[in-house]
């Protein structure tokens, strides 16, 4: 991260942005980094990456094991703070949880960031996916319901740049990768306030998305309703997921700022 990618901007901490990136080098590919490969990842010089784990260590965020770094769980305090500042999860869940026992289905709320979906919310049912999917899990958003029904509520401008920003991989034989057919799809999707995903991103999965707004109608989020395509089609989706999705969004978004 060189000390003129923002060089417009006076007030821009560059050595603070240096630390988040350390922060961000660890995930579930790698729990663990040596010096090196921190620095690596996080396209710093050793020397800084030594200061940033250093400095993190001794805040509490990062636990040192020889010569493995690793985040603590100090590192919890500040996800947890942003869940906090979000009422619409803690007023979604209840029904999310009623609905996901009602109809034996998973129930799951995500936010946008950058390329990909965050899972703020998530109460499983039945495994469907190959990989759990827990709060703080990530997501293609191009490629799953929550993310095309939260792309569609950006202008036409950042969808584009967004589309063209990344490498669009095929995931199974219906992944759509073709980028004027997803800027479509993400369109429609936007006009109808509702996004089906059929085995897209894993085979056997299908998942319905609906925007959760404030009173301004911006999108803060989505929820989603997933099965298996063995059990439940596209149509009865749309007949049986939407109305009773629709009718959390709609009670969340009544009393979201």
């Amino acid at each position: 991260m060189p000390d003129t990618e923002h060089p417009e901007d006076k007030e821009f901490m560059t050595t603070l942005a240096k630390g988040l990136a350390v922060l961000g080098a660890f995930g579930r590919e790698r729990p663990t980094l040596t010096l090196a490969e921190a620095a690596g990842v996080a396209d710093l010089s050793r020397a800084t990456a030594r200061r940033v784990l250093r400095t993190l260590t001794q805040l509490g965020y990062v636990e040192q094991n020889g010569r493995a770094f690793s985040l603590s769980p100090r590192i919890l305090d500040l996800g947890f703070a942003y869940l906090s500042t979000q009422s619409w999860i803690e007023r979604a869940l209840p029904p999310m949880r009623e609905l996901s026992e009602r109809l034996g289905e998973s129930c799951s709320a995500a936010i946008l960031q950058g390329n990909d979906v965050v899972y703020v919310a998530r109460v499983p049912a039945r495994r469907i996916m190959s990989a759990a999917l827990s709060v703080g899990s990530r997501l293609p958003a191009l490629h799953t319901a929550l993310g095309r029904v939260l792309l569609g509520y950006l202008d036409e401008a950042e969808l584009w740049r967004r589309l063209k920003s990344q490498r669009i991989e095929a995931y199974t034989p219906q992944t759509i990768t073709d980028l004027q057919a997803l800027f479509d799809r993400v369109s429609a999707d936007r006009a109808q306030r509702f996004s089906i995903v059929d085995e897209e991103l894993e085979r056997g999965l299908r998942a319905l998305a609906v925007p959760v707004c404030d009173r301004n109608g911006q999108a803060v989020g989505a929820i989603n309703l997933s099965t298996h395509s063995t059990r439940t089609t596209r149509n009865e989706m749309r007949q049986q997921f939407l109305p009773e999705l629709n009718r959390i969004a709609d009670v969340v978004s009544s009393m979201t700022i």
